[in-house]
């Protein structure tokens, strides 16, 4: 077939699709007509072939790989919509199943013929809206039967928290007042926390393994301090804990540590199937300490799929792979599994970390406390910055990212490689040794000398990531 149009930038073109097509297609309008599926499959195939390595994607906390055994039992699953309950009823069950299991493996005080009470999301965004919402109108509750306004709700966070909390704030008009961080203290104070409380306060959100830095939040000082107050004024301010990263990790590695249900203010809690709960995105999960710290308005009852539904959710219709896979890991792993994964991966991280080290060029940031990662700033003096190191190792498909920490430890920049259950050994050498041979190079190159101004850096870090992002846009986020 020869070619119809002229080939432009408004195009998309295939090598090996050209023994099916020769027609460019176009790039943001519907084809006119249809193509043999060999075709779509090779010109889609093409153009994934420029994404990234996942493997070498060390910017992402998600899970890039599973075992065959649940790959098959995710496509098999692939065409199951999880909300239609009364069709689905096993799906429904192993959903239920894998919330008993968080709630008790989290300290839940759930009664040997109760059930938990929670519910599976898409990631953990969903999750903390759907915590957020409740801990909001459980306030709202609590103001109007005192004869008080509920115009001026607010959260209590570190300005180390993930996006979605600030998306959570601005989507439901709550104001998020944030604890600002210092230099070699990257996570939220309890007690400038409590002392930024008033009784508009619907909750104090903690974040067991920060985004930053992996660390994680001190929840049971956080929560003695919070008491304190709470009986000195009358208030009863609770805790949600973001535990999208460590959820799935202090259980295993810090049995003792005090972060979940066992601490009385702790009332829901997220966590990340799909990330150290080892699943594909995107999945996660919020469980609630008990029925009480749901509101029930907040629930929906819908009957025309077949049964009368409770449901909780921001989200309708989504698959059921993912929960399909959860069930599979918590049954193939058990909780020996998940603590020899765990601690595998925090061993590569301290590969890493050396070798890091060892090269007498960085400062590590991170601690080894906390998420499996690496976080590592430039020592003063150095010719170059973070985001040119980031920049270099692209050539060898490494994806890391380097990034300023918030306000007021805004000078500060790091780069970060988290280690996933996919980061071998030989992996974590592998990188050393590019980033020694990265460091060489730009050594060779010309220093810039002179110290940038806040400004500089910030424009420096709009420069690096504009570079990684193709301008052309089709207008969807």
């Amino acid at each position: 077939m020869l070619a119809s149009t002229i080939p432009t930038e408004e195009h998309v073109h295939s090598t090996f699709a050209s023994r099916y097509t020769r027609s460019p297609v176009p790039r943001f309008h519907m084809p006119e007509r249809s193509m043999p599926k060999d075709a779509a499959y090779q010109v889609i195939h093409d153009e994934l072939m420029l994404d990234g390595n996942p493997r070498l994607n060390l910017a992402s906390f998600v899970t890039t790989w599973m075992e065959p055994e649940c790959d098959k039992l995710m496509m098999a699953a692939i065409n199951k919509n999880y909300v239609d309950m009364d069709e689905y009823p096993v799906t429904t069950e192993l959903q239920n199943r894998c919330v008993n299991m968080i709630a008790n493996l989290f300290h839940a005080p759930v009664g040997k013929e109760e059930t938990a009470v929670g519910v599976g999301t898409v990631g953990s965004s969903e999750a903390i809206m759907l915590a957020g919402l409740a801990f909001k109108r459980r306030w709202q509750h609590r103001m109007r039967t005192e004869g008080k306004s509920t115009e001026k709700p607010n959260i209590v966070t570190g300005a180390n928290v993930q996006v979605c909390w600030e998306k959570f704030a601005r989507y439901f008009e709550v104001e998020l007042k944030e604890v600002k961080l210092k230099e070699g203290y990257y996570i939220m104070d309890p007690v400038q926390a409590v002392e930024l409380v008033d009784e508009n306060t619907i909750c104090v959100a903690a974040i067991l393994g920060s985004t930053l830095t992996g660390e994680f939040e001190d929840v049971k000082t956080l929560n003695d301090l919070l008491l304190k107050k709470n009986e000195e004024t009358g208030w009863n301010t609770p805790i949600h804990v973001d535990a999208a990263s460590g959820g799935f990790i202090a259980p295993f590695l810090y049995p003792d540590l005090e972060w979940d249900f066992r601490l009385p203010l702790v009332k829901s809690i997220n966590v990340s199937g799909h990330k150290y709960g080892l699943v594909y995105a995107g999945v996660g999960w919020v469980v609630w300490r008990n029925k009480e710290d749901l509101p029930d308005d907040l629930v929906f009852h819908i009957n025309y799929l077949g049964s009368d539904q409770p449901t909780f959710t921001l989200n309708f219709s989504k698959g059921s792979s993912q929960i399909i896979a959860q069930y599979y890991q918590f049954l193939r792993l058990g909780f020996e599994g998940y603590k020899n994964i765990i601690e595998n991966c925090m061993e590569n991280m301290k590969v890493l970390k050396q070798g890091i080290e060892n090269t007498g060029r960085f400062n590590i940031v991170s601690k080894d406390i906390g998420v499996p990662l690496v976080a590592f700033s430039l020592k003063c003096g150095s010719k170059h910055t973070v985001f040119e190191v980031a920049e270099n190792l692209r050539r060898f498909g490494w994806i890391l990212p380097a990034y300023t920490m918030p306000a007021d430890a805004q000078h500060i920049a790091v780069l970060r490689a988290v280690i996933r259950e996919d980061f071998s050994y030989g992996l974590a050498k592998r990188l050393v040794e590019h980033i020694e041979l990265v460091l060489k190079e730009m050594d060779a190159l010309p220093g810039r000398g002179v110290k940038k101004t806040e400004r500089e850096t910030q424009e420096e870090i709009f420069r690096y990531w504009k570079r990684l992002v193709d301008r052309k846009r089709s207008g969807v986020c």
